[in-house]
């Protein structure tokens, strides 16, 4: 089940989503043309409104398996927002891939390093964003999206309040994130625009091995970013162990699980976004999203 907001409605997406094969290449073969549709939810008599989504779920998943695909409608791109518009709580964990972590300089850690984005940065899968001034950087994530109340649940069950997996990009700008000592990451990671999610929630039952995805990130058609999901130091259900433990889960909220290496402020010499810039982010199974930048005005 691929479950998108619409234009402030929740559709379900069928057919070609946009670059959501998984060929262990980096590229899907697919034109991003969009070629699949939506339907309404409202057609099997759900409530439209995407802040109502989890509420629904269970429900919507049977739908879903008998929605013919004939009675979808062709939906444009710029008409995607953020799948989960208002969550309570954005969680972000740090240096969770072991090649991202030697080009950081830092010793794997011994248990996962969280920071949080605040939900005034989310937006949708495409679109413009407006670049604040000082150094912003990339990391493609994959989010894991909590769909039932969680507390103090045991790593073994850690994939059970996961209802959906989504694609998200943790956009830092990183003169303010590492400002002061010792730095504190939240609000350099979230100027408007800075929390990119999408295209769709994609209900991780539909994945044939939901803890091993292919992650690619391209800037104006370089390949900056390559990795797998299986290749994180925390796996979802440790890292679900480890916040619920200490957090309440709650249904909407949102995991970005870390980002690979190849980030720019790591490179020699670094480099950073800058207007008409172009971002794909892709994650096998999920989906891709596009983004063009500009100064902020």
């Amino acid at each position: 089940m691929r479950i998108a907001n619409l234009a402030g409605r929740l559709a379900l997406l069928t057919g070609d989503t946009g670059h959501t094969g998984d060929t262990g290449n980096g590229s899907d073969g697919s034109d991003g043309s969009g070629a699949g549709g939506a339907v309404d939810v409202s057609a099997g008599g759900f409530d439209t409104d995407p802040r109502a989504v989890f509420a629904q779920w269970d429900a919507l998943l049977r739908w879903s398996a008998d929605v013919d695909p004939a009675t979808a409608v062709p939906y444009k791109e710029s008409d995607l927002r953020a799948p989960v518009p208002e969550p309570r709580q954005i969680f972000a964990v740090a240096l969770n891939y072991r090649p991202h972590t030697a080009e950081a300089g830092y010793e794997e850690p011994a248990q996962p390093l969280v920071f949080t984005k605040f939900p005034s940065c989310l937006t949708g899968p495409y679109g413009t964003i407006d670049l604040p001034p000082g150094h912003v950087d990339w990391e493609l994530e994959m989010v894991a999206v909590i769909g039932r109340d969680a507390h103090r649940v045991p790593e073994e069950d850690g994939w059970d309040p996961v209802v959906a997996l989504t694609v998200g990009q943790d956009l830092s700008e990183r003169i303010v994130q590492l400002a002061g000592r010792p730095a504190q990451f939240s609000l350099g990671k979230s100027f408007p625009g800075f929390g990119p999610v999408g295209p769709a929630l994609v209900g991780v039952d539909e994945l044939a091995d939901r803890d091993d995805l292919e992650l690619t990130c391209e800037l104006n058609g370089e390949r900056v970013q390559h990795d797998r999901t299986s290749n994180m130091i925390f796996p979802v259900p440790r890292l679900v162990a480890h916040l619920s433990a200490i957090c309440p889960l709650r249904p909407g909220d949102l995991i970005f699980t870390g980002t690979p290496a190849g980030v720019g402020n790591r490179r020699t010499p670094q480099r950073f976004i800058g207007p008409d810039d172009t971002l794909v982010s892709r994650i096998g199974g999920l989906g891709e999203m596009r983004h063009t930048f500009r100064s902020a005005r």
